[in-house]
């Protein structure tokens, strides 16, 4: 008997087919091979009779390759060489030439590979002629086999047997090297008709009012549809069963953190006008602007509740996130409690426990200065001996306020009574570190997240409910515009030199400028950093071409000594010892320094009004959020800001969609959608941050955004009958399995 639980062999044999298809795409049960869906779908309704041909008919044509060239020649725009791959396609009635145009010799040589002599598939592309021969322009294909494939295996006996395959909607799979979209769907089929046992997570209840088809029907229609109706009900049923086993597992942790309870941070009982908070907001020079003042109240209500907040605060940079923390933070250590700001980088944390400690002025003084609170800053470049002292006011309470890097999250690091954790920008940090820092709490804390661009991970979450939002919109006075400009050295090298000139006159004009490189010298990156990756349409990453990128260290002596001659030029980077990182960051806001070049280290909390160009060089290694955060250093003094992006990245590629996306909009509400589109959601149930595949099977979170709330409200009616799902057995063991899965140990601690 074979199940979806046999291994895939017991359907796919013992051949160098089947080892392709386990170690290249990882199918390695029948449930697994099953639920390997096709990608996209031809619409091969009719296949057309060649026998009478016409300019502009679209033709879906049975066909061989017989005969394949491969020749180079100049791209007239560039000026570079490109390559271009000539096939002859025979079909039932005239020959059909096919040309493939590739910018990289690598690409060309592949497509010649796969289109040698010998290879049959299905065409479907537009008739044209050239030169008096008839050609399929921007073809489309299904290839049934190619004539490397050793001993033609795959290759349908003859044409009638191909044609009565097909069906009006044809399958296109993820591949693997050596296996093609046919060999995958002919062995599911013989799979579909195998397997047996095949069990229903969905209660019939749940199809039922929901409109959903049974997983067999599903597979069926997913794997050989005759049309594209029955395409989108198994879609949907695949993606609303996903959305809603994820609802349920997030759900009933949710229920289970309330459960835990958290210590209710009311402010404690003061006199009028002698709290913490009270006074401080008496200090201020400045009214809250309206958007502050709510958020400021949905947090103190959220504090004062017996369970633990979980909420993302998101803004523009600059719109006063971390005025609106602080008055959290001030609120809990009214209470009795401590607050821990979590920053990504020792500069941004130095930034904080400054800014901070001037905004709280003598409040900040502890208990010497009339019943403030100490504000403490640990770092992990601070020696042994510079932490003792913290660590002993840290543990024993007297620090109210504690500002820190990864360094909070050390064992040594003991709190007395943590009651809220802040995170600062946390696409730095992967979900683990902010769960370690939650985890030092004897009852769970709140929890308030700061982004002023929310990662795909993030967005994803809270489509599911996971983080409540607070969003702040009203930028304050002061911020000025910022012009963000591409400049395209894949087809404008010459541009270069106006970057500096640029620069040079932002300067003259008596400004500062940052240059950002993606590199510290040669290919060292800064420590936890990583360059954006790109993704085919399959999910899959694109393998960036070897070349090599600008280093902070090379490209401040070529400015210094060259374009920039002259000025007075530094660099800040990861690895300067702390007290030169902060000399450095002290001489900028000073006016000392006139071209800053340096990492992302600058990325966020960097605050120096007289900042007017950011020159970013290989922008194409940044992802959205990064580009959007650090241009964000600039027009924050109310002059205007220029923001150049440098890249080789070529027209058409998603990196330079990427770059287009952040020159288009200074809206980072917009930029986390489009940065969600490119990258993903991230690891919804784990700790990966995005870039990568994709734990999400078949949901997207923006294209889905229906079916998922459908899928809560499902998910909530079920949870409020029953927590433990006793009516719906095979849903509660699907759920309990993911709970019980590695991926699972840190969901809703992000």
């Amino acid at each position: 008997m074979i199940t979806l639980e046999s291994p895939v062999q017991s359907v796919l044999g013992d051949n160098k087919k089947a080892e392709r298809i386990v170690s290249g795409l990882g199918l390695r049960t029948v449930g697994d091979l099953l639920h390997h869906f096709p990608r996209r779908y031809l619409n091969t309704a009719k296949l057309t009779q060649v026998s009478e041909l016409q300019e502009g008919l679209m033709l879906t044509v049975l066909g061989e390759i017989v005969g394949t060239r491969m020749a180079s020649y100049t791209d007239r725009r560039t000026g570079r060489p490109a390559y271009r791959v000539e096939t002859m396609l025979q079909t039932d009635g005239p020959r059909l030439s096919m040309t493939f145009f590739a910018k990289r010799k690598h690409i060309a040589e592949w497509n010649a590979a796969r289109l040698a002599p010998g290879t049959r598939g299905v065409f479907i592309g537009k008739a044209g002629s050239f030169r008096n021969q008839w050609q399929l322009t921007n073809p489309q294909m299904v290839l049934f086999a190619d004539a490397s494939d050793a001993g033609g295996e795959g290759v349908p006996e003859d044409a009638a047997m191909t044609i009565e395959a097909l069906t009006d909607v044809f399958p296109i799979y993820p591949l693997t090297a050596g296996v093609l979209s046919w060999d995958l769907q002919r062995a599911i089929r013989f799979a579909r008709e195998v397997v047996t046992g095949i069990e229903d997570v969905l209660p019939e209840s749940i199809r039922h009012d929901h409109q959903i088809i049974d997983l067999r029907t599903a597979f069926a229609q997913i794997h050989q549809p005759s049309n594209f109706e029955q395409v989108e009900e198994a879609q949907r049923r695949f993606r609303f069963a996903e959305a809603l086993t994820l609802q349920l597992v997030l759900g009933r942790r949710r229920r289970a953190l309330m459960a835990q309870g958290a210590q209710a941070r009311t402010g404690g009982s003061h006199p009028a006008g002698e709290s913490l908070l009270e006074r401080f907001d008496a200090t201020l020079p400045f009214e809250l602007t309206a958007g502050q003042r709510e958020v400021g109240e949905q947090l103190e209500h959220d504090l004062a509740q017996p369970h633990p907040m979980n909420r993302l605060l998101q803004g523009e940079v600059g719109s006063g996130k971390t005025l609106v923390a602080l008055r959290a933070m001030l609120r809990v250590v009214d209470s009795g409690g401590q607050a821990a700001l979590l920053a990504p980088t020792e500069v941004l944390a130095q930034q904080h426990f400054r800014s901070i400690s001037a905004m709280l002025g003598e409040l900040a003084g502890g208990g010497l200065l009339g019943g403030g609170t100490t504000v403490e800053l640990l770092t992990g470049s601070m020696t042994k001996a510079q932490r003792t002292e913290p660590l002993s006011r840290i543990a024993i309470g007297e620090a109210g306020i504690i500002i820190g890097t990864h360094a909070l999250l050390q064992d040594q690091v003991i709190f007395d009574d943590l009651g809220l954790v802040v995170v600062d920008e946390q696409h730095r940090f992967g979900v683990e570190q902010r769960a370690a820092l939650t985890d030092k709490a004897g009852t769970p804390p709140h929890v308030l997240v700061m982004t002023a661009t929310p990662i795909p991970r993030t967005v994803a979450m809270t489509v599911f409910g996971d983080l409540e939002v607070s969003t702040l919109t009203e930028l304050p006075a002061g911020r000025a515009p910022i012009q963000t400009s591409l400049v395209p050295l894949a087809e404008r090298p010459q541009w270069i030199d106006r970057v500096w000139e640029r620069l040079r006159e932002e300067v003259d004009k008596g400004h500062q400028a940052y240059v950002v490189a993606p590199r510290i010298t040669g290919d060292d990156s800064e420590q936890g950093e990583t360059d954006a990756v790109d993704l085919d349409e399959d999910g899959n990453a694109i393998k960036a071409q070897p070349t090599q990128l600008a280093s902070v260290v090379a490209l401040a002596e070529h400015l210094s000594t060259g374009p920039l001659h002259g000025l007075r030029v530094a660099v800040l980077h990861g690895r300067l010892a702390p007290e030169e990182k902060d000399r450095t960051m002290r001489a900028f806001a000073a006016g000392d320094i006139d071209v800053l070049v340096s990492t992302t280290v600058i990325e966020v909390g960097v605050d120096v009004a007289n900042a007017t160009a950011m020159v970013i060089v290989d922008a194409d290694r940044f992802g959205v959020s990064q580009l959007h955060q650090l241009r964000g250093r600039v027009g924050r003094g109310g002059l205007p800001g220029l923001c150049l992006l440098v890249s080789h990245a070529e027209p058409g590629t998603p990196a330079r969609e990427r770059l287009d996306a952040v020159a288009s909009t200074t809206d980072g509400f917009v930029l986390s959608r489009v940065d969600l589109e490119q990258r993903r959601e991230g690891d919804v149930l784990g700790a990966a941050q995005s870039g990568g595949r994709s734990s999400l099977e078949n949901l997207r979170v923006l294209r889905d955004e229906d079916t998922i709330t459908e899928a809560r409200a499902a998910a909530n009616a079920l949870l409020d009958e029953d927590v433990h799902l006793h009516q719906a057995p095979l849903l509660a063991r699907e759920v309990s399995g993911i709970e019980s899965s590695v991926q699972a140990d840190y969901i809703e601690k992000g």
